[in-house]
């Protein structure tokens, strides 16, 4: 657990940063409780358990159906207001490049009038380089709760645009092997990075209604005015990458087309090379035959240059099949 403290003290002109690490909730408590005014506190749990997070919740103020959300996850990002704390869940979202898989994780943000709860659950955590955002523009932190929110929020979608810069990597290099001279059925991958696609599309797309509801809801309530060009960058870049996501979703069916007709004209092309080799050998097999039954008075059977001739317009025949089927391409 990290309690971290954003704000101004009347008395000073510095950004005021206090950190409580691994220690108990009632440490936590009485730092948030101790906030100064124009203060806030940053609560940051990893894969907490209920009883941990019911102690905070009691004194937070957060309903019990969030602290079951937060502690389960397994949660559509979704955007909730439970009295005057916004509770927003979203998915945390990378680009694995030696597995060629999109991973996700989740998140829980609670944002109250005095702090904010983050709740994660998965490997990646987007809080450091928030964190550093926050604290890199002074004017920031002295919008309150809010701008640690949109520090997260942001975050994560860049990680959302840089995964599927990724993807869109992945699948031009794909395109080109489906499309390259080698006989190679990529079916596999196509429906592997298929998946990841669709993965993606889940985290991205139901976020967007999230916020733009956010962003319109901060037009309406009692919010700085500040924050909400902050807010509508983020969806902005959302929005681009939910575009995006679309389109990779769209050109991967696309290669699947190309991949299943490239199948279907290489097993042509066999095909007609099987029928083509086929037709060869039929004309030689049907002169055997036809000198293969043994009748007793048949043209040629006591003639001296009879196997020869036999054997001569067997060869012939299947040349000059096989010289016009190289000329159309069958063989």
């Amino acid at each position: 657990m990290e309690c971290v403290v954003y704000g101004k003290r009347a008395d000073r002109s510095e950004t005021v940063e206090c950190q409580v690490e691994d220690e108990d909730c009632q440490l936590v408590l009485k730092r948030l409780r101790g906030l100064g005014e124009g203060e806030f506190g940053w609560v940051r749990l990893v894969d907490p358990s209920e009883h941990e997070l019911v102690q905070l919740a009691e004194e937070l103020g957060l309903h019990p159906l969030a602290v079951e959300d937060a502690v389960h996850a397994h949660q559509r990002p979704k955007r909730e207001r439970f009295g005057d704390v916004l509770a927003v869940a979203l998915k945390t979202l990378w680009y694995v490049e030696e597995e060629s898989a999109v991973e996700t994780g989740e998140m829980m943000l609670f944002a109250g009038p005095r702090y904010l709860l983050t709740v994660r659950h998965g490997t990646v955590d987007p809080c450091p380089e928030a964190a550093r955002r926050l604290g890199a523009d002074p004017d920031m932190p002295h919008l309150g709760s809010l701008a640690a929110l949109h520090a997260v929020l942001d975050v994560i979608v860049d990680a959302y645009s840089d995964a599927a810069a990724r993807v869109r990597s992945a699948l031009n290099r794909l395109e080109d092997q489906v499309f390259s001279t080698a006989r190679v059925d990529h079916t596999e991958r196509i429906y592997s990075l298929k998946r990841e696609v669709r993965e993606f599309r889940d985290a991205v797309q139901p976020l967007v209604p999230v916020l733009n509801g956010l962003l319109s809801g901060l037009g309406r309530e009692d919010h700085p005015p500040e924050i909400v060009p902050y807010f509508r960058d983020v969806a902005d870049h959302l929005h681009r990458t939910d575009i995006e996501v679309r389109t990779l979703d769209e050109l991967l069916n696309s290669v699947l087309d190309a991949q299943q007709a490239r199948v279907g004209t290489w097993q042509n092309d066999d095909m007609r090379r099987i029928s083509a080799w086929a037709a060869i050998f039929a004309v030689p097999t049907m002169v055997a035959g036809v000198y293969g039954m043994n009748f007793e008075h048949m043209p040629e059977l006591g003639w001296t240059y009879g196997y020869p001739l036999a054997v001569c317009l067997m060869a012939g025949a299947s040349g000059a099949l096989y010289r016009a089927f190289r000329r159309n391409g069958w063989l």
